[in-house]
Order: structure tokens, then sequence, then C-alpha cells
């Protein structure tokens, strides 16, 4: 099990399920509602995440997509596809110890910000897992 919240604590959740799909996502909308050059997220189906405290805001960032933060400090804690209804993404970084679920991989290398120097080793995808791997330079 996993804990984690938001910046100012008013929001609480408990993973109760495996994470899966664990990724640095460097696509232009992660980047405009985190403000920052990419944002680490984990997959877990919606039965293994619950609120402990408070409540998230949504954003419908874009068709059929909704990004769930704190309405207090602004701390964006999911994001939700409606084309994998099973599943929710939740950011790595609010979890108590993000440590506990490193990335498995770059998606949406073809937004990289080219001043952000990557040496790690993980598969890079231009968009998505589901297409080829890439040869991309960091």
């Amino acid at each position: 099990m996993h804990q984690g919240g938001c910046f100012c604590g008013a929001v609480r959740y408990l993973v109760t399920a495996e994470p899966f799909n664990s990724t640095l996502c460097h696509c232009t909308m992660c980047r405009r509602a985190s403000g920052a050059p990419c944002v680490a997220w984990f997959s877990v189906p919606r039965a293994g995440l619950h609120f402990t405290a408070g409540s998230l805001a949504y954003y419908a960032s874009s068709a059929g997509v909704q990004r769930g933060f704190c309405a207090g400090c602004g701390t964006q804690v999911t994001f939700e596809d409606a084309r994998c209804p099973g599943e929710l993404d939740v950011t790595t970084a609010s979890l108590d110890d993000p440590e506990l679920v490193p990335p498995g991989d770059h998606t949406y290398m073809q937004s990289h910000l080219r001043w952000l120097q990557l040496a790690d080793t993980l598969p890079r995808y231009l968009r998505t897992r589901g297409e080829s791997v890439r040869d991309i330079p960091s």
C-alpha cells in the first residue's frame, strides 16, 4: 500500500492496488498543468485508489480527459481518460514516498524539452508505449 496527498494536506489518499505503467510523461498538456518539464505518473485500477481526507476538484483538459487536483493548493493528483475507464493515473510525486514507484519509461518524447538532459537508460516512446520504441536522443 502507498499513501499520498496534496501539498497543503487537505487531500489524502491510499493506494491499495499494485501500481503499473509508471512513466515520466513529457507531453505539452502535462507540462502546462504542472508547470514542470515532465510529470511522473503511475496507473492503478480505479478501485485501488481511496481518498482518506478531502476530495478533488476536476478540470477537463481535453475531450474525455479530466485532471483531479486539490482546490486549495492546486496539487495535481489524478488523470482520468475515458478511453481507459477501468484505470486512473496518479502523480508519483504526490506519494509520501515517491521512491517506491520509480518510472519505467518516458512517454511523449516528441514533446521533450531539449534542455532537459536525460541520463537514464529507460525506454523512450515518441508518444504512447503502444507505439514502437525509437532511438531518441536525450
